[in-house]
């Protein structure tokens, strides 16, 4: 029975549209672009109205979220539950490097302030779950940081461990993105 259903899951995410609006892309490979001026279409995906509609249907909950800012390089948002019972919130933010070498470092230093707990595979190219149950993925030169810590212990349709919720969103918006 939990193969069939992990089995519907993997078949489900395929064939939802995801955060690109419906539209359809086609994939190639590209270098990955260096920190810039603006925030790049991925990072603006994860506070998206796509990525809020995915989030509502991934959660059974709808947030109101902020409006998203954009500060040395970390576009963030947050995902505000406070109309929901128990209420909560949980921080996305995406923070755009210039090199695989500065990715690196930056995602290794997360490890070691946020204190990683597990690592998670099959997220981007390298996750882990920190000591207080958010997560980090890096992809390309981009760190996604999910802060699950303004949620409550249980939440969301059915209610999940907060840091379970954690992993959904993180999972949900890497669906999202696709190219640089």
């Amino acid at each position: 029975m939990r193969a069939r259903s992990l089995g519907f899951l993997v078949v489900a995410g395929i064939v939802a549209t995801g955060c690109s609006g419906g539209t359809t892309t086609t994939s190639t490979t590209q270098a990955p672009k260096p920190a810039g001026a603006l925030p790049s279409a991925i990072s603006v995906q994860v506070c998206s109205h796509e990525a809020q509609k995915e989030m509502a249907s991934a959660l059974g909950e709808t947030a109101k979220v902020s409006t998203p800012t954009w500060v040395d390089h970390r576009y963030l948002c947050t995902y505000d539950y406070s109309t929901s019972s128990p209420s909560g919130s949980f921080t996305v933010s995406v923070k755009e490097l210039s090199s695989r070498a500065e990715t690196d470092t930056y995602f290794d230093g997360l490890a070691t302030t946020m204190g990683r707990s597990r690592s998670l595979e099959g997220l981007g190219e390298g996750a882990f779950q920190t000591t207080d149950g958010s997560v980090v993925v890096r992809k390309d030169w981009k760190v996604l940081e999910v802060d699950d810590t303004g949620l409550p212990p249980q939440f969301g349709v059915p209610p999940t461990s907060a840091s379970s919720v954690a992993v959904t969103v993180a999972d949900v918006i890497l669906g999202c993105w696709a190219g640089d």
